[in-house]
């Protein structure tokens, strides 16, 4: 009698915390440099100026997601290449070891894929179409299969990066829905084959763009694409704004989404200045009270972008990294 008085809490209390493990809150990062940056011999300190692992560094302040771009064939350029299937699997393995839940962000492209290029791997360049959308099926499965294999249990997966304009172009432009549509959803079945759990996320810039994002997923809905979480991107930077122009439209706008379409949303890039310490701890726990507030928890959480992507290694401005090799004050907006 005393052992099952003793065994039944326990047991409800460990039920509860499966049942509510996929449901926590995502703060997170895209650190998909942070291999590189580490082989180039970038070292990353605490604030008391002990060496530490970066990863550890973004765990205490906070974070428990990390995002990993990949590339179909990279070239080795420290900054715009790297990030193949192998490479990728190995950081995943290593960052859920570490307690990181795993986001997975296809590019289908050899480099960079955004809103101003969308260009086909170099192996893919002169494939009819029917044999394009069988490549983005057999690379997702490909990269998806060997995760699996390495015990990574992925909980989200992009088909696409910021795509406004379609991807693989020009076979899958906005000016040919019907074909983009098809390449969404080769992607999307690839990803479900090997895992029905994981969500897919079809994701663009300007989150605060509520025209954009209504155009998109409109002509995605009569062209029945299949995606779980609308994905977005939010950087008053790049639109020459302050965020607090901006926070109220990425609030309507990200409510709208789950409104229109009955999706969960993301925001799945985030970022500010590295030299506007408050302004950017303000932007971030304004994005993040943002998603917080969508109702129904279908705001599932937010990611920086390359936080750790220091200045004089990167080139790269709004990351939240200084330059003694510390992270910047304005990570600990995803502490709780």
């Amino acid at each position: 009698m005393k052992k099952t008085f003793y065994f039944l809490p326990l047991f409800l209390i460990l039920f509860h915390s499966t049942l509510n493990f996929g449901q926590a809150f995502s703060k997170g990062a895209d650190v998909s440099w942070l291999p590189q940056m580490e082989a180039t011999g970038y070292q990353f300190y605490d604030v008391d100026g002990s060496k530490k692992d970066c990863l550890q560094l973004l765990k205490d302040r906070g974070m428990n997601t990390v995002r990993l771009r990949v590339f179909v064939n990279p070239n080795d350029d420290k900054a715009s290449g790297h990030c193949s299937k192998d490479e990728t699997v190995a950081f995943a393995l290593r960052a859920q070891k570490m307690g990181f839940r795993i986001m997975i962000d296809f590019h289908y492209s050899d480099s960079w894929a955004d809103p101003a290029k969308q260009n086909k791997p170099a192996a893919w360049a002169k494939l009819p179409f029917d044999q394009l959308a069988q490549a983005v099926y057999n690379h997702t499965f490909e990269v998806m299969t060997a995760l699996k294999k390495a015990k990574v249990k992925t909980e989200w997966v992009q088909v696409g990066n910021e795509i406004p304009g379609g991807m693989l172009w020009p076979d899958g432009s906005t000016n040919n829905w019907k074909q983009l549509g098809i390449l969404l959803n080769k992607g999307y079945d690839a990803v479900k084959a090997v895992d029905k759990s994981i969500k897919v996320i079809v994701h663009l810039d300007e989150g605060d763009n509520n025209a954009k994002f209504r155009t998109f997923f409109d002509n995605a809905t009569a062209q029945n694409v299949k995606y779980d979480v609308i994905g977005l991107s939010y950087y008053p930077f790049w639109v020459k704004k302050d965020y607090t122009e901006t926070i109220a439209n990425l609030a309507f706008n990200l409510n709208d989404m789950v409104t229109r379409y009955n999706k969960e949303v993301m925001v799945v890039e985030v970022g500010g200045e590295y030299d506007k310490v408050q302004n950017t701890k303000e932007l971030l726990e304004a994005t993040i009270k943002a998603v917080k507030d969508v109702p129904n928890n279908k705001g599932l959480g937010v990611l920086y972008w390359e936080p750790q992507g220091e200045k004089s290694w990167s080139h790269y401005s709004l990351s939240a990294w200084q330059a003694d090799g510390k992270p910047s004050p304005a990570l600990d907006a995803f502490k709780e």
